[in-house]
């Protein structure tokens, strides 16, 4: 166990420039201690593919990624044979330099993301990133690999993990996952975090910027999150667009560089349509007056 209490881990994280609140940092270090995955829900944005890059980095473990994609299968998550390498192998057999028996060797194996993890001597994290995206037959698939951290190649045999990795699994929930995935992980929900916090995310993820424009910025977007949106910012487009603000060499904000920036905070043209005119004007009032 890399940590030995959650503070530990909490600090080890800041030190990473992730603020987790206390509940994702116990949902993390209880991960770690039981070596189970843990599945982090949440609207897009909100910090949760940063948490196991952060995760990673505080473990001074390698991140593996496997991104998640409606079509996702086993050759692009898990392994593949290196099938011009197998026919090259083929021509030498014929020619009586090589065994043929020696097709499916593991040097004939390309190994994904899953297989990586599994199959790795050193400490990994494994971000399963985005699975709702995923078909649910892949989702099916998931259950050996989180229950047993283990992988059956037919030709083969099955892969145990030498070592468990860190799994981190994220979700925007845009479908329901099937229980029987949610029952081998812990669970987490990564809301919006409360003005204050995010004032203090804002000023961990840019450094040097002024407090009153951390603290206006993070008040307009929360001003935005209240709005009938198509696509609510998250706290990762606060960040841009405080790092927007800072290089512009912004001390506040006022009407004229919001509107020149907002499309570092929103990213559907009827959104930006949509904070036109008056209602600019009442969200950069409310978040003056929020920040005073």
């Amino acid at each position: 166990m890399a940590f030995r209490t959650i503070d530990d881990l909490e600090a080890a994280l800041r030190s990473a420039d992730y603020l987790p609140d206390r509940g994702l940092a116990t949902a993390l270090f209880l991960s770690l201690a039981l070596e189970k995955p843990v599945l982090l829900e949440g609207e897009a944005g909100v910090g949760k593919t940063e948490a196991a890059k952060a995760l990673a980095t505080a473990l001074d473990a390698r991140l593996i990624r496997l991104q998640c994609y409606e079509g996702l299968d086993v050759s692009h998550a898990v392994y593949e044979w290196n099938y011009p390498r197998q026919l090259l192998h083929i021509r030498a057999a014929q020619e009586g330099t090589v065994s043929e028996e020696e097709l499916f060797g593991s040097e004939f194996l390309i190994r994904r993301p899953l297989l990586e993890a599994i199959d790795s001597d050193e400490q990994v994290v494994l971000l399963i990133d985005e699975i709702d995206r995923a078909d649910e037959e892949f989702e099916a698939f998931l259950l050996e690999v989180l229950s047993d951290f283990q992988i059956t190649i037919p030709e083969l045999g099955t892969i145990r993990a030498r070592r468990r990795p860190a799994v981190i699994l994220t979700s925007n929930r845009t479908r329901e996952l099937h229980d029987a995935l949610k029952r081998r992980a812990l669970f987490h929900w990564i809301g919006h975090p409360s003005i204050e916090r995010e004032i203090e995310i804002v000023k961990l993820r840019v450094p040097g910027i002024p407090e009153r424009l951390a603290a206006e910025a993070a008040a307009f977007v929360r001003g935005l999150r209240g709005l009938d949106l198509a696509k609510p910012p998250g706290v990762a487009e606060t960040i841009d667009w405080a790092q927007a603000l800072a290089a512009l060499g912004r001390e506040e904000i006022d009407a004229e560089v919001v509107e020149q920036t907002l499309g570092s905070v929103l990213k559907y043209r009827e959104d930006i349509e949509a904070v036109r005119d008056e209602t600019l004007v009442a969200l950069i009032d409310e978040a003056r007056s929020a920040t005073r």
